[in-house]
């Protein structure tokens, strides 16, 4: 099943299966960005806008995201709070943007979805400015790790709604001119990861 559709059929109960205890890491990662006042900034796989409630309200937003149904629950979310953001459909390993377009870049969940995490990070090095950041919060295993339970849920839901066994180090390798500036374990033991990325001047 393509993900637009297991995400359309995902987008009802989306919320309830990933907020929690994950909205403080998104919290603590977008507190990164600072500052941001008239900054442009990318919100990349928006999902159903779980990250707006925490968006600083001096910059201004562009959310994405393949699936039709999750935007919508995006702007219904954004209704609720001052920011200046404008919503467009678009898939994260093909996105309609030039180059060098954005100040930063929120990738929260969304390298672990989709079905080439190396072109979705090469798209966004593609469209952050230099110097500009890109903000991760995602679930990888680490290179020489088993995670042999991970690998073989991986054969299961990948078709259907998130990746289990992308390796961030493999992906990043993917992008010389990204830069690690920060990398924290979140939850699950280190599975879920904080990090920040810089593109080279």
């Amino acid at each position: 099943m393509a993900l637009k559709h297991s995400y359309t059929l995902l987008a009802p109960i989306y919320d309830t299966i990933v907020s929690g205890p994950i909205d403080a890491f998104r919290k603590k990662s977008i507190a990164r960005m600072s500052p941001t006042q008239n900054k442009k900034i990318l919100i990349n796989g928006i999902g159903s806008g779980l990250d707006i409630p925490y968006l600083p309200t001096d910059a201004h937003y562009i959310g994405t995201d393949i699936t039709p149904a999750m935007l919508s629950r995006a702007k219904n979310r954004a209704n609720t709070y001052p920011i200046d953001i404008s919503f467009q459909q678009a898939d994260s390993q093909a996105l309609p943007f030039e180059d060098n377009s954005f100040d930063g870049i929120v990738m929260h969940l969304i390298l672990a979805v989709v079905p080439n995490p190396e072109l979705a990070l090469q798209e966004a090095s593609r469209v952050v400015k230099p110097n500009g950041r890109i903000y991760i919060f995602d679930k990888f295993i680490r290179r020489g790790q088993l995670a042999i339970g991970r690998r073989l849920l991986n054969i299961f839901l990948r078709h259907i709604a998130t990746r289990t066994d992308v390796i961030f180090e493999d992906v990043l390798a993917s992008c010389p001119q990204l830069n690690v500036i920060h990398d924290e374990p979140a939850l699950a033991k280190g599975w879920f990861r904080l990090i920040e990325l810089q593109k080279k001047q």
